[in-house]
C-alpha cells in the first residue's frame, strides 16, 4: 500500500514538474514558437533576440557570406519576392543569420546584405551562440576544408517562414518556383 501510495506521489509530482517546465517554456517563447531563446547582434552591432521574430511574420536564412552560389541567389530571390509582393509584403520582416560567424561580422553582413537589399537584416554573433541557434531552427551545418587551407560551409538552403507570433509556417526550397514562392508568401503576410 505504501509502495503505490509512493508510485501515486511520484507520478503526480513527475506531471507537476512536465507542466510547470511546459508554462515556463511556454512564456518565454509563446505558445507556438518555434527555434528556442538566443541573444544575438544584428548587422548594426545591436543586440537581437527571438523578439524581433514576433509581432510580424518573418523569413529567416542561415548562410554565410562567402557563400559561392546558394546565399546569394537565395538574398537576391528574397528581395525579388518583396519587391513583388508590393505593400501586400510590407510587413514580412527578412533575416540572414550567418553560420559562419568567424568571419562574418556585423560590418561584413551589412555589406553583404546591402548588396541585396535594405529589407534583409544580417544577424551574426558569438559562434556558440549562433550554431545554438541554428540548432534550435534545425538548420544543419559543417564547415568544410578546401585547397589551400581555406574553408567553405554546407547548410541547410531553405527560407524558414514563420507566423507573426514566431509559429512555424513552412519553407520556400532553394530554386523554388517564384510563383510558388510569392503565393506563400502571401499566405503568410496575409496571416
Amino acid at each position: 500500500m505504501i509502495r503505490r501510495l509512493l508510485a501515486v506521489v511520484l507520478v503526480l509530482a513527475a506531471v507537476g514538474v512536465g507542466w510547470l517546465t511546459f508554462q515556463w517554456y511556454s512564456a518565454r517563447l509563446g505558445s507556438d514558437a518555434y527555434g528556442a531563446p538566443f541573444t544575438l547582434v544584428d548587422q548594426d552591432g545591436a543586440e537581437i533576440t527571438e523578439a524581433a521574430l514576433r509581432g510580424h511574420p518573418s523569413l529567416i536564412f542561415f548562410g554565410f557570406t562567402h557563400c559561392p552560389e546558394v546565399c546569394p541567389t537565395t538574398l537576391y530571390e528574397m528581395n525579388g519576392w518583396l519587391t513583388t509582393l508590393g505593400d501586400q509584403g510590407k510587413d514580412l520582416k527578412a533575416y540572414f543569420v550567418s553560420i559562419d560567424p568567424e568571419r562574418d561580422t556585423p560590418e561584413m553582413m551589412k555589406t553583404y546584405t546591402g548588396n541585396f537589399s535594405d529589407r534583409i537584416v544580417g544577424i551574426s554573433g558569438p559562434p556558440d551562440k549562433v550554431w545554438a541557434m541554428a540548432k534550435a531552427f534545425n538548420i544543419y551545418w559543417k564547415k568544410v576544408e578546401t585547397e589551400g587551407g581555406d574553408y567553405t560551409m554546407d547548410h541547410t538552403a531553405s527560407v524558414i517562414l514563420l507566423n507573426a507570433h514566431g509559429g512555424f509556417e513552412g519553407t520556400i526550397a532553394y530554386g523554388e518556383n517564384a510563383d510558388v514562392a510569392v503565393e506563400k508568401l502571401k499566405r503568410l503576410a496575409a496571416g
